[in-house]
């Protein structure tokens, strides 16, 4: 069975993009498994600690996620135009030349959700040129940027509008195919 890897770039439980990454998971087909990653677990990165004598369980465990995993899909929120420190320490983490970079050449596909009517598109433009940086395979087309997500929760803060969930489900089914062209 194939693997996407997810990893939200908020740490917030009841984060925008905790919502899209879980609606995400639900489109992931049947032949595919789909599991979550929180980046708070990691520790800030420290090229000191990039040694196999020194590194953190939590560091080791995610990376051999990604190594294992098929796909990694990306829900990011925007700060400052950028993404999170969170997501770039886990990033750092992920693709340190010291360890070896286990991005590198792997199926990675991105999306976000903002309050904002700008979405995440800036941030998702800085979160392609790290990923470029580090060698993964960045899907291209198509993109979900969710603005106004505030607006499209239900009372349990799920995601409850058809046209945003029927965007994502796309992205997934072509995200699945992006997995299978680079397999």
């Amino acid at each position: 069975m194939k693997k996407i890897f997810g990893l939200a770039g908020s740490l917030r439980e009841a984060s925008f993009n905790r919502t899209i990454l879980r609606t995400a998971a639900e489109a992931v087909p049947d032949t595919y498994d789909f599991e979550e990653f929180d980046p708070g677990v990691l520790p800030l990165y420290n090229d000191d600690l990039a040694t196999e004598e020194l590194l953190p369980d939590a560091v080791r465990k995610f990376r051999q996620k990604i190594e294992n995993a098929d796909g990694i899909l990306i829900a990011s929120p925007e700060y400052n135009y950028s993404i999170t420190g969170v997501l770039k320490n886990a990033l750092d983490w992920a693709a340190t030349n010291k360890l070896g970079n286990v991005l590198s050449k792997k199926p990675i596909a991105i999306m976000g959700a903002s309050k904002t009517v700008f979405g995440t598109a800036r941030g998702q433009l800085h979160l392609r040129q790290v990923l470029q940086g580090a060698n993964g395979d960045v899907m291209r087309k198509p993109e979900v940027y969710v603005r106004q997500a505030k607006t499209l929760l239900d009372s349990e803060e799920k995601l409850a509008d058809e046209r945003t969930i029927s965007k994502i489900n796309a992205f997934v089914n072509a995200f699945t195919d992006h997995i299978e062209e680079a397999g």
